[in-house]
C-alpha cells in the first residue's frame, strides 16, 4: 500500500468514483467509524444552536464531505452500519449508478433526523456530484481552499452558514481553509465541531480561530477513527507522533487511529455545557 506524506495509506482513489461503493468497500474492513461517533455530537450542536439562535432549519457546512456521509447520518437518522450494508451488500452488487441513485433519492425524500440544510465542501467532483444528485447535500462547493480563494459564486453558496463540522478533514486542510470559509460569512460566526486525528497539531487552528473571536474546548476522551491499514502505516504514524511529542500508549500503539473533538464558539456566545455528553 502506498503511504502519503503523513505516513497514512493513500486511499485518494476512492474519493473520486462515480458512486460511494468503492469508498465503503475500502473503509469497511478498516472499521472506519468516526462519522458514527460524530453523529450525536453534531445533532446536539444543531439542537443547541436552534434553541439559542431561534433558527428553525440551521445550515450546516461539512468540510471534506465526500459522498455526503455525515449528511445522510444526520438528516435521515441512519447509522454507519446501515450505510455499510447499503453500499457493501454481501451478495454480488449488479446495481447501476442510476439504480443506486434512485434508492438514495427515495431515502432522501423521507428525512427523519433534525431539520437541517447541509452544504458540502470538497475537492472531489465525483463525490460531490453523487451526494448532490442523491439529495444528501442541499448545496455543494467544489474547491481547494488550501490553494485558492473562494470565487464570488462559491462565497454566495457558503454564506449563511450556521454550523461548520468535519470528521477527519482538519490536518489535511489547515486553518487557511477555515479562515477563508469564515471570511465568506461576513460578521456571522458559525459554531463549529471538528474531529481531528491526534497525529495533527491543533494549535495553529486554535490560534487562528482565537484571532477571529472564537473560544475552543476539547471534549474529554478519544474517538476511534479506524484500524491501521498495515504495520508499515502504524509504524510511520507512531514515529511521527513521537517526533511531535504525542504519546500513543494505549491508543494508536494498540492498532487504532484516534481523534479529538474540538468545539468552537464565538466568545460572546460561549455555552457552559459544551463538554456535556450528547443526549
Amino acid at each position: 500500500m502506498r503511504l502519503d506524506a503523513n505516513g497514512k495509506v493513500s486511499l485518494d482513489h476512492v474519493y473520486n468514483q462515480p458512486d460511494p461503493r468503492p469508498y465503503f468497500r475500502a473503509f469497511h474492513p478498516l472499521g472506519y467509524a468516526i462519522p458514527q461517533h460524530a453523529k450525536p455530537y453534531f445533532a446536539k450542536l444543531v439542537r443547541e444552536y436552534r434553541d439559542a439562535r431561534g433558527v428553525a432549519v440551521p445550515q450546516v457546512l461539512d468540510i471534506g464531505c465526500s459522498y455526503g456521509i455525515n449528511a445522510a447520518l444526520l438528516k435521515y437518522d441512519m447509522t454507519l452500519d446501515e450505510l455499510y450494508a447499503r453500499y457493501c451488500p454481501r451478495e454480488p452488487d449488479t446495481r447501476t449508478r442510476e439504480a443506486l441513485l434512485a434508492q438514495d433519492r427515495e431515502l432522501a425524500a423521507h428525512p427523519a433526523g433534525p431539520a437541517v440544510r447541509v452544504v458540502g465542501l470538497d475537492s472531489s467532483a465525483e463525490a460531490l456530484a453523487y451526494a448532490r444528485e442523491a439529495g444528501f447535500l442541499d448545496g455543494a462547493v467544489r474547491a481547494d481552499l488550501e490553494r485558492d480563494e473562494l470565487t464570488p459564486p462559491q462565497r454566495d453558496a457558503l454564506a449563511g452558514t450556521d454550523l461548520i463540522v468535519s470528521t477527519g478533514a482538519l490536518g489535511y486542510v489547515s486553518e487557511r481553509t477555515l479562515v477563508r470559509v469564515l471570511r465568506a460569512q461576513g460578521e456571522r460566526r458559525p459554531w463549529m465541531a471538528h474531529f481531528m486525528l491526534r497525529m495533527f497539531p491543533f494549535d495553529p487552528i486554535d490560534a487562528a480561530l482565537a484571532d477571529l473571536g472564537y473560544e475552543t474546548t476539547r471534549v474529554d476522551g478519544f474517538f476511534r477513527q479506524r484500524r491501521f491499514a498495515s504495520p508499515e502505516e502504524q509504524a510511520r504514524l507512531l514515529e511521527g507522533m513521537a517526533d511531535a511529542g504525542v504519546d500513543p500508549s494505549g491508543l494508536e500503539a494498540e492498532g487504532w487511529m484516534y481523534a479529538h473533538l474540538y468545539l468552537s464558539r464565538p466568545t460572546a456566545s460561549r455555552s457552559d455545557n459544551v463538554n456535556r455528553e450528547p443526549r
